[in-house]
């Protein structure tokens, strides 16, 4: 958990609801677990979830029996027909029979009476011939013909009857045959269904699987979730930035992403809905957030009047699409500036005096970013301040904006118009290299350091000041026009680290643990427990400080009426990915020792050690050097962007240029760790000291990972700088453990891990701030641990 201290304006009455509205001495601030009440939402859905899971699993488990019960009745049924069925066919047969048996009686009937006919006939026959001789021919002709007809009769009546009987079988057979299509189509239609019914069943149970699947999937993704939700709380236990306004206070955590208390306000926080979030500035009605990726989200009036309430990718509207990845954004009272990689400076919100360079009749206002200058390494303003501050690569500085009280340190244009409307060289600047210029809404602050000190000597750093009295520092009842120099007994001996300006009031930070202050108090933001305004610089006098023996570490932010007093030293980067680490070393251009020109003139600047590694061998530099040469600003960039982090998305076609003379099968990863082990003294131009004994390593690298050396190097101490000594009370094992881990994000095999390592690793993650941010190092010693017994 960050060290916080808070005074002045109580904006936070969400935080510090039972402190006055004034807060007149530093007290500490503990925000809210802002993932308890959404774990406990998430852990209520998730019981609910399952409770779900479980009546479906019922109901499908009853859907099941009754699906057995229809089948084992269908089964039933289907039985009863078919025995039916069997009933009829034996039915139909016996009356088929029985009709073949009275067919068959009637034919021997019709036979035995025929054969009776004829005997009777005979016997008439024979006695009439006996009786009546004389007419036997006409008795014989007439029972011929008689006996004729008798037979065609008999024809006649069995054919009728053949022809009744074959109808009557054709007709049995027809109704046989249509009761046997009819229980066929029975069966085929049972069948079916049958089937359908078995298919249904096993979809059920394959339906039944895949919801299990899916709720097994469901609990590992929810036990994923609460594993990340933890990592989630450590990490939103460390505040990298905070940004004041007047609409309210946003603080950034480690793990990128931020939320807003409202001013004055009792409500909870809201989330900010951007991810990866690098930096976060806020002015009078508008918030801008930089992300990891160079893209600029701002809301507000003076971005989008239409949607105050809608984040919009103002980067994206730069006319020129090469000229869309930012490298940081500056807010003053009503407006944004933002520095791209190709160090041009553009600025979008209020020009009404002339803030973004341009006359403001004719451009009052600009809802897109407009080029302000190129060439430009930094920019100056504040949250207050309605002027700004460019400063070219060559350390000649511009102003332009409200000069009314000589904020911009422009005598001569106090007389014509307190509005400087274009862009203005600043004459008469201090010797020495500009460091930081703070700016309030009437006074502004520059911290100059001197370059003709001893070189054994570490610089000195020194103030100067213009604009309004009272708020400029100086103790004079006058304003000053002219960049002027404050004199100070509380400073005069130390190294100044930071400063920051609110409306009118001025914060400084050195570092011999003292913090300063001057300006105005009428809230208490000056934190020494009155209201009085203070024209020179006071001592506030600070609480215990859990890290007072490295107040390097600690930063200093003015709101308009309040202040903030941070402690923030993580001990690798904000994400804790090397080739994330390795882009951010290129575009922050530190330490850059080669340089190439591009096609249309422009400079870009790289690192020889990072280029002797990531490119095949030595003579490759040549060959790119030839590349760069033929093409624009943009593309030399995107060349060097996929050589530091090896994507060929960024620009495929460029990529298949350099294939040949990069490393392209090697991972960043592994270039990295190749820099460590690599055994040449010349590459490893760092020294750390501790306990009698000395480790060397490659300065680069150790910058690019360590925000803790870093601060070391490009503030406390010369650039120049070669050693430096570790109090710490690691052992060495340990202290090699770290260092190893910071190079390659792995264990380093020889060391064995044993119980007094894990207990005094668990010392080192505290004592820098690890377990906020980076607790896979602990999980890893764990495992290897355990591996090893």
């Amino acid at each position: 958990m960050n060290d916080i201290f808070y005074f002045g304006e109580n904006h936070l009455r969400f935080v510090f609801q039972n402190e006055p509205r004034q807060i007149t001495k530093p007290i500490q601030l503990k925000l809210p677990n802002q993932n308890q009440n959404q774990n406990q939402n998430e852990n209520q859905n998730q019981n609910e979830n399952q409770n779900q899971n479980q009546n479906q699993n019922q109901n499908q488990n009853q859907n099941q029996n009754q699906n057995q019960n229809q089948n084992q009745n269908q089964n039933q049924n289907q039985n009863k027909n078919q025995n039916k069925n069997q009933n009829q066919n034996e039915n139909q047969n016996e009356n088929q029979n029985q009709i073949e048996n009275q067919n068959k009686n009637q034919n021997q009937n019709k036979n035995q009476n025929k054969n009776q006919n004829q005997n009777q006939n005979q016997n008439q026959i024979e006695n009439e011939n006996q009786n009546e001789n004389q007419n036997q021919n006409q008795n014989q002709n007439q029972n011929q013909i008689q006996n004729q007809n008798q037979i065609e009769n008999q024809n006649q009546n069995q054919n009728q009857n053949q022809n009744q009987n074959k109808n009557q079988n054709k007709n049995q057979n027809q109704n046989q045959n249509q009761n046997q299509i009819e229980n066929e189509n029975q069966n085929q239609n049972q069948n079916q269904n049958q089937n359908q019914i078995e298919n249904e069943n096993e979809n059920q149970n394959q339906n039944q699987n895949e919801k299990q699947n899916q709720n097994q999937n469901q609990n590992q993704n929810q036990n994923q979730i609460e594993n990340e939700n933890e990592n989630e709380n450590e990490n939103e236990k460390q505040i990298k930035q905070i940004a004041s306004s007047y609409l309210g206070t946003i603080f950034l955590f480690e793990n990128g992403k931020a939320i807003k208390y409202l001013k004055d306000s009792s409500q909870k926080p809201h989330k900010i809905e951007i991810k990866k979030i690098q930096k976060i500035t806020s002015n009078f009605q508008n918030v801008a957030i930089l992300t990891i990726e160079g893209n600029v989200f701002a809301k507000g009036r003076n971005v989008n009047p239409n949607n105050t309430n809608e984040f919009i990718n103002i980067s994206s509207l730069i006319e020129d699409i090469n000229d869309r990845i930012i490298e940081d954004i500056i807010s003053s009272y009503n407006a944004f500036y933002l520095l791209t990689l190709n160090q041009n400076a553009y600025g979008i919100g209020s020009n009404y005096n002339g803030q973004l360079g341009f006359d403001s009749e004719t451009l009052p206002k600009t809802e897109k970013p407009i080029l302000m200058m190129k060439n430009v390494s930094k920019i100056f303003t504040g949250i207050a301040s309605i002027h700004v501050f460019l400063l070219n690569s060559n350390q000649e500085l511009f102003g332009c904006g409200d000069n009314y009280y000589g904020q911009l340190g422009l005598r001569e244009s106090v007389r014509e118009s307190r509005k400087i409307q274009k862009l203005t060289k600043i004459q008469n600047i201090p010797k020495g290299k500009i460091i930081d210029i703070q700016c309030g809404s009437d006074h502004s602050i520059m911290l100059i350091e001197n370059e003709d000190e001893n070189e054994n000597e570490n610089p000195k750093r020194k103030l100067y000041s213009c604009g309004k009295y009272g708020a400029n520092g100086l103790g004079k009842n006058e304003n000053t026009y002219e960049f002027t120099q404050i004199k100070s007994s509380l400073f005069e001996n130390d190294y100044i680290l930071e400063i920051s300006c609110g409306n009118y009031h001025t914060l400084i930070l050195t570092s011999n643990s003292k913090l300063i202050g001057f300006g105005g108090n009428s809230w208490s933001q000056l934190g020494n427990g009155d209201t009085k305004d203070q024209s020179i610089p006071i001592q506030i006098e600070l609480p215990k400080l859990r890290f007072n023996e490295d107040i390097s570490k600690y930063h200093i932010y003015c709101g308009h009426w309040n202040s903030s007093f941070l402690y923030y030293s993580p001990f690798l980067s904000s994400f804790s990915n090397l080739e994330e680490d390795l882009i951010k070393l290129f575009r922050k251009k530190e330490f850059c020792d080669i340089s190439f020109k591009t096609e249309d003139g422009e400079i870009i600047e790289a690192h020889k050690l990072i280029l002797k590694y990531r490119l095949k061998d030595q003579n490759q530099i040549e060959k790119l050097q030839e590349i760069i040469s033929k093409k624009s600003i943009k593309e030399s960039n995107q060349i060097f962007e996929m050589i530091y982090s090896n994507n060929s998305k960024i620009n495929p076609k460029l990529y298949s240029e350099i294939k040949e003379i990069i490393n392209s099968n090697e991972k960043i990863e592994e270039t990295i760790k190749r820099i460590y082990l690599n055994e040449n003294e010349n590459e490893k131009d760092f020294i750390i000291e501790r306990k009698e004994k000395q480790y060397k390593f490659p300065k680069l690298i150790l910058i690019m990972r360590s925000e803790l050396y870093r601060g070391m190097f490009l503030s406390v101490t010369n650039d120049t700088s070669n050693k430096v000594t570790d109090y710490s009370e690691l052992s060495n094992k340990s202290f090699q453990l770290f260092e190893y881990w910071i190079y390659s994000n792995q264990i380093k095999d020889e060391i064995e891990i044993t119980q007094e390592i894990i207990e005094e690793i668990k010392i080192g993650i505290d004592y820098f701030q690890l377990n906020q941010t980076y607790p896979n190092l602990f999980d890893l010693l764990i495992n290897k641990f355990n591996n090893q017994n």
